[in-house]
């Protein structure tokens, strides 16, 4: 049986983007992302600042992800470009992405997250944990209706990002599949 795939997302269990502004978390490092179209290439030229984006990383993070046993995978709007930005701040290898398509950022009228069907899809039929800030109980509703395994969704509090108990929580969740795969072949 293969691994249970980690979907990731950024702002939120990564970036903690919406704590005190002032105060970087202990332990995080300031990354500025340069905000494409933000300036004109007239205005670059004549040494005019770039706005960027204040992205707060910690980059224990990264040696934490790859200890548990899952396959990791970006789903994040940041897509492709999580492979350019954030993985080699938190020490990660590139990694797969979900591409949301013409689905990002797009709400739907049911009120399930614009994300959710998409990583069903993707995951087909394999199990899966889901870390973001924005899954609800529909999001886990809709897993549990049109997904024919274990979707674990776990959200993550954007003030303060991923913590050692939500680390726990993940590697529990990946253990107990293991002994669900282990007990079933003993019978």
């Amino acid at each position: 049986m293969s691994r249970p795939i980690l979907f990731l997302d950024v702002d939120g269990p990564l970036n903690p983007y919406a704590a005190k502004p002032e105060r970087r978390p202990d332990g995080y490092t300031t990354l500025r992302v340069p905000l494409e179209g933000s300036a004109s290439e007239e205005h670059r030229s004549l040494s005019f600042r770039r706005r960027t984006l204040r992205v707060w990383l910690n980059p224990e993070h990264g040696r934490d992800l790859l200890r548990l046993d899952y396959e990791l995978c970006w789903a994040t709007t940041w897509m492709a470009e999580a492979n350019r930005w954030i993985a080699p701040v938190l020490g990660l290898p590139e990694l797969p992405f979900v591409d949301f398509g013409d689905v990002l950022l797009q709400d739907r009228p049911d009120g399930v997250h614009w994300k959710t069907a998409p990583l069903v899809e993707y995951a087909d039929g394999r199990h899966f944990a889901w870390v973001d800030d924005e899954q609800s109980d529909l999001d886990q509703a809709y897993v549990n209706t049109h997904h024919r395994t274990h979707g674990l969704l776990h959200h993550v509090n954007p003030r303060i990002g991923l913590r050692d108990d939500d680390f726990r929580t993940l590697a529990d969740f990946a253990h107990s599949l293991g002994n669900e795969s282990r007990q079933a072949s003993e019978q």
